[in-house]
């Protein structure tokens, strides 16, 4: 049964929490498929996971359909414009300001699957409450109920990178040093996908949505969007093209076991030979999915291991047992004649 005072409540709690979530504490996580594969995964969505796009060749898009959104990697620039209308009257799109620092990568997956509705794929307990008591309130009030929900943030903070800590026990990274941010590269996450007729940038940085296109009736909205992206590359200097883009599709290993499951039905009058060549396709695709899922899981286990206590117990034993100090010598002498070649060889090309 729905809480009448729910909305009301969680009003409440957003303005009283926004201080707190300011200084709330999100690490910085890698842009990998697997890494955000996983944090789906654990929100408790069930059926999607996310693809690396190498190329904006029409081929590469049309091997992963469906594509139900894209989450675009760039360098952050403080006076870039939209390149659209940025909504206000959100209608039924779902829509919430990034509030603290680091959160953008979970922000950019959570604005996907809050406006997807797909049959492949079921939010879970998690996102679907937490869409469904955020939905009467504005962006922002959202950004901080959502730098609050305590299992998206435990999520996304597992992957923190650990430590060495003066304490007894070990810690993980959450609140890293951070760089002078006149001189370091900041690097966001934007979110592309079709809503209703048109085409949206999700940027938790905005005020709202970004109305980029309208798609017309039997347009493919991946068509319209591969430009848009192009163009958006095209801004930055031959030294910024540091850029990443993943697609947020159907889980591709239940969707292979399903086209098996459609093709043994339907192939019984097939000629063998083309049987058969078909099956050992999809059979290849499953195996494949197979595959790229454990290596997943070997390295998202890897990422979340805390291997300091090993390095710091093998350090401490090499130096009871006098290792240490002579590799420690040794890498001196090393860094010495490294350095001592890279300013041969430099004054060398100057000549």
């Amino acid at each position: 049964m729905e809480d009448p005072n729910a909305t009301e409540t969680l009003q409440a709690l957003a303005s009283n929490f926004n201080a707190e979530a300011e200084n709330l504490s999100w690490c910085q996580i890698e842009s990998d498929p697997g890494v955000f594969t996983q944090l789906i995964r654990d929100f408790g969505c069930v059926g999607a996971q996310m693809e690396e796009i190498w190329s904006l060749d029409p081929d590469t898009f049309k091997s992963l359909e469906p594509i139900h959104g894209l989450i675009f990697l760039v360098k952050w620039l403080a006076d870039e414009q939209p390149t659209g209308r940025v909504v206000s009257d959100l209608g039924n799109i779902y829509f919430a300001q990034q509030v603290v620092r680091n959160s953008c990568a979970t922000q950019a997956i959570i604005s996907l699957l809050l406006n997807l509705s797909h049959p492949d794929i079921e939010l879970g307990e998690t996102l679907t409450r937490f869409k469904h008591v955020t939905r009467e309130l504005d962006p922002l009030s959202r950004g901080y109920c959502l730098s609050n929900e305590g299992k998206i943030r435990t999520a996304h903070n597992s992957f923190a990178r650990p430590r060495i800590s003066l304490q007894p026990r070990s810690t993980f990274v959450v609140d890293e040093p951070q760089q002078d941010e006149s001189d370091a590269d900041v690097y966001h996450f934007v979110g592309y996908m079709p809503i209703g007729e048109k085409l949206y940038e999700l940027d938790g940085l905005r005020m709202g949505p970004t109305e980029l296109a309208e798609i017309g009736p039997g347009q493919n909205w991946l068509d319209i969007v591969r430009p848009i992206i192009e163009e958006r590359m095209q801004r930055y200097s031959a030294d910024d093209l540091n850029f990443n883009l993943m697609a947020l599709v159907s889980d591709r290993q239940s969707f292979y076991e399903s086209q098996i499951e459609q093709f043994q039905r339907r192939s019984l009058q097939m000629p063998k030979s083309q049987r058969e060549s078909e099956m050992n396709h999809l059979l290849d695709r499953l195996r494949i999915e197979k595959e790229k899922n454990r290596q997943y899981r070997i390295e998202n286990t890897r990422r979340r291991h805390n291997y300091l206590p090993f390095i710091v117990e093998l350090l401490k034993q090499m130096g009871k047992n006098g290792q240490l100090l002579p590799i420690l010598k040794q890498a001196q002498v090393n860094r010495t004649e490294y350095d001592q070649n890279s300013c041969n060889n430099g004054n060398a090309e100057k000549n």
